[in-house]
């Protein structure tokens, strides 16, 4: 049994499905922008958000602690 098969996808949907993940997960490390997973991912910026959403990542990379400061900050 392949890979493929037992994810029930398609070898095309499956790479694409794994450059998702990648820039996922690479955006939640901070290694790159939402922008540039976006791209990485071959998604819009829209799309990217709701991948984030599935895999459960925020979409915002500043803490609620950093939020704060930077509001108190003006």
């Amino acid at each position: 049994m392949s890979v493929f098969s037992g994810l029930r996808k398609a070898p095309e949907d499956f790479v694409r499905e794994m450059r998702i993940a990648a820039a996922v997960k690479w955006y939640e490390l901070e290694m790159i922008s939402q922008g540039k997973a976006a791209e990485i991912a071959g998604l819009s910026r829209p799309d990217f958000h709701e991948a984030l959403i599935r895999y459960k990542v925020s979409p915002f990379q500043i803490t609620a602690a950093e939020l704060q400061d930077e509001c108190q900050r003006g």
